[in-house]
């Protein structure tokens, strides 16, 4: 069982910054794949970032460059570090926890997932 709970989401303007962190319990943290994923106001929830137990990233395309997913295992933390923000970045983020590394943009590959943190990016 991981229970996850995401901070770090508020408001920016265009052109900035946030870091999103998400803290786990478990003990078996290190062996679960770590993913964000995001949803706006009338879309369906889609794949930000990914990292696996070894420490490989991926990205959607659309945050590549800009965004940076990372992990801490010795703290059950994941950071996603976001710069270069824009408005289309505007979105409630969730982090999940995968049993696997296989097609980690899927969300059906997820076992447990946050509550969500709000990011609010203004023009």
């Amino acid at each position: 069982q991981v229970q996850l709970v995401e901070s770090g989401g508020g408001s920016v303007q265009a052109g900035g910054s946030l870091r999103l962190s998400c803290a786990a319990s478990g003990r078996t943290f290190s062996r679960y794949a770590l993913g964000w994923f995001r949803q706006a106001p009338g879309k369906e929830r889609e794949f930000v970032a990914a990292i696996t137990w070894t420490g490989g990233p991926y990205y959607a395309d659309s945050v590549k460059g800009r965004f940076t997913i990372s992990r801490d295992n010795a703290q059950n933390t994941v950071l996603l570090q976001m710069n270069s923000l824009k408005p289309e970045d505007t979105a409630v983020y969730y982090c999940a926890a995968a049993g696997s590394s296989w097609s980690l943009d899927s969300q059906r590959m997820y076992d447990y997932w946050g509550q969500g943190t709000q990011v609010t990016v203004s023009s």
